[in-house]
């Protein structure tokens, strides 16, 4: 019995290696592909240099870390819901344009609630 359970966790384990594995190569191919990417890469570069330089709180960094997050997600699901409606037509389609454009505003709303978290954060430590 304990032989099939320690076997289970082996094959668990490699399988969450392996799925790993898959995800960060979508996050390479995702910055070696998407222009957006490499801004996003830039930004949070330029953000956490300055975390760094303003000596920001640990709650101001885990603000920041946070923000940086969900722009990195909502632009990685945007790309997706981009490729994927590409995928299903590349004929111009009321339907599709919405869904496309809904999902390039939710990274617009991410990205300008980061920048907000950013200005929060570093005017008080620059001024």
């Amino acid at each position: 019995m304990k032989s099939v359970i320690m076997e289970q966790q082996k094959i668990s384990i490699s399988k969450q290696i392996k799925g790993f594995g898959y995800a960060f190569s979508g996050i390479e191919k995702f910055i070696l592909s998407e222009r957006n990417a490499l801004i996003h890469l830039a930004a949070t570069i330029i953000v956490f240099i300055c975390a760094m330089i303003f000596g920001v709180t640990i709650g101001e960094g885990i603000a920041l870390t946070v923000a940086v997050g969900l722009v990195w997600m909502a632009e990685m699901f945007n790309t997706c819901i981009e490729k994927a409606m590409n995928f299903i037509s590349t004929e111009e389609h009321p339907e599709i344009a919405f869904i496309k454009d809904v999902s390039a505003g939710a990274v617009l709303v991410a990205s300008a609630t980061a920048f907000v978290i950013g200005l929060l954060i570093f005017i008080p430590k620059i001024l």
